[in-house]
């Protein structure tokens, strides 16, 4: 049985840094009838470029990957310690605390960052904001 991940492409390309660029990579895609599951953009050290990963097929290249996740979960007194022992077992971190909600900042791949939101589903997630893979190919070596 193939795992749903790895029948995706995850593709990055480096593109100048200036207005439209985006929408039209993206057109292009959605143009010729290929659905875009998360789009990360970003400069680089160069200012005038910038990285959009999903262009670029690692397909057969070792790469690394990664998503990264901010998640806003109600800490009840009565769950605040096994909140924080998950989140110190997945070697994430909580970055805001409020008298009802910790956020959480977490980063790993896929599995990691799904399985982590499985855990802390039942004790109520009110928010994610969610990146989405990106990646870069590795060296050779």
């Amino acid at each position: 049985m193939v795992k749903e991940e790895e029948k995706r492409n995850i593709l990055s390309i480096l593109v100048d840094n200036e207005p439209g660029v985006l929408s039209r990579i993206a057109g292009l895609f959605s143009g010729r009838g290929f659905n875009i599951e998360s789009l990360c953009v970003a400069e680089t050290t160069d200012p005038l470029i910038s990285r959009i990963t999903q262009v670029m097929d690692f397909t057969g290249i070792a790469f690394v990957q990664r998503e990264m996740a901010l998640i806003k979960v109600r800490a009840k007194p009565e769950h605040r310690a096994e909140i924080l022992r998950m989140v110190d077992i997945f070697r994430s971190r909580v970055i805001d605390v409020s008298s009802k909600y910790y956020i959480v900042e977490i980063t790993g791949d896929e599995d990691k960052v799904s399985a982590f939101l499985n855990l802390l589903n039942p004790m109520g997630i009110k928010e994610i904001a969610r990146t989405g893979a990106i990646a870069l190919a590795r060296e050779k070596k």
